[in-house]
């Protein structure tokens, strides 16, 4: 069966379709619908989003916020060296990755500015580092005052002051993330207000996004792979209004592959979502032949190639019509990935 192996889940990509740049207006990037009672595609403007969502249906969206995670600093010899935060592990403690790895050995110090530093303490089984911010500060103010907003790596620019706020949904609030939630980057404060006037409900959840999500699945056979871990926290009026929505009949909407996996990640198997009582992880890899049990609908960005992303798409609207709707999307020039165009699955 298609869609089994790894190398299923390539396709060709013009660079120049790989978005650098946010556009201007949140709300103004192309719109693909795929239909898959049908498998139609059509293609729209983001904003059309307010004519697809009918009055009562839940729209859940991952409230995570980006941390300015990624810090540039000097080695004791003066050569650069960087460090990515990707979560607090206990007080000042965090696990990281750093860049020159051979370099940056347990017991070796980067400075970052005159009041943070970072000592390394371990490598972990993962290849990554534990390390320690130094700082009179505390350590979400240090971070936010020094760090460098973690762009992907297929984003070949410097981080600007406007990423500061475009690569971060209107509503994130919790810290955590280091890497947008990007479907959600699409949505204006004033679309969110015209889909709750249309009557259209919102619930939140959290899932922090962790720098796994860029990694490609290294080995033919997905079963093989082993997931990223991430934290997601789904709160009781969430589960109260996911329950409320199935109930009667409405459908549930979920924005990016990120509130995919929380949903799915809390839900049982006749598709009831459980609250979590604190901050819970998954390892929970969606790809075909999954069956989904609480996500009716999906908005999400085009994904990389070869990616777990991709395979939880194809999963959602099947791996033939998602491999056409992406050489669609390629051939009539939409933008690609983190600042890219959005697709929504119904």
């Amino acid at each position: 069966m298609r869609g089994e192996r790894t190398s299923d889940y390539d396709y060709e990509l013009p660079p120049a379709l790989i978005a650098q740049e946010p556009l201007p207006d949140r709300a103004a990037s192309r719109l693909m619908v795929v239909h898959r009672t049908d498998e139609r595609i059509e293609h729209c403007r983001f904003g059309d989003i307010i004519d697809l969502i009918p009055p009562g249906d839940l729209l859940v969206l991952n409230t995570t916020r980006v941390l300015k995670a990624r810090l540039l600093g000097k080695r004791a010899s003066g050569a650069p060296a960087e460090i990515l935060l990707l979560k607090p592990v206990d007080g000042d403690t965090w696990e990281a990755m750093v860049s020159p790895g051979g370099k940056l050995r347990p017991g070796r110090r980067v400075e970052i500015a005159s009041d943070l530093s970072v000592d390394i303490l371990t490598l972990t089984d993962r290849r990554t580092r534990l390390v320690r911010l130094i700082t009179p500060l505390s350590q979400l103010d240090a971070i936010e005052r020094h760090g460098h907003v973690p762009l992907p790596p297929y984003i070949t620019r410097a981080d600007t002051p406007a990423d500061a706020s475009r690569y971060q949904t209107v509503y994130a609030r919790e810290g955590g993330s280091v890497a947008a939630p990007t479907a959600g980057l699409h949505f204006s404060e004033e679309l969110l207000d015209r889909l709750c006037r249309r009557g259209v409900r919102r619930a939140d959840v959290v899932l922090h996004v962790g720098a796994g999500t860029f990694k490609p699945v290294e080995v033919d056979d997905p079963a093989s792979h082993v997931m990223h871990e991430e934290s997601y926290f789904v709160p009781p009026t969430t589960a109260a209004a996911v329950a409320d929505a199935k109930k009667s009949g409405k459908q549930v909407w979920a924005v990016g592959t990120t509130s995919v996996r929380a949903l799915e990640s809390a839900s049982d198997d006749t598709g009831v979502v459980r609250a979590t009582a604190s901050a819970a992880d998954t390892r929970l890899f969606i790809r075909p032949p999954y069956r989904f049990r609480a996500v009716d609908r999906m908005l999400t960005n085009f994904h990389l190639p070869r990616s777990t992303l991709l395979m939880l798409v194809a999963a959602f609207a099947g791996y033939d019509l998602t491999m056409r709707a992406y050489r669609e999307a390629v051939s009539r020039g939409y933008r690609f990935f983190s600042y890219g165009d959005a697709m929504v699955i119904l």
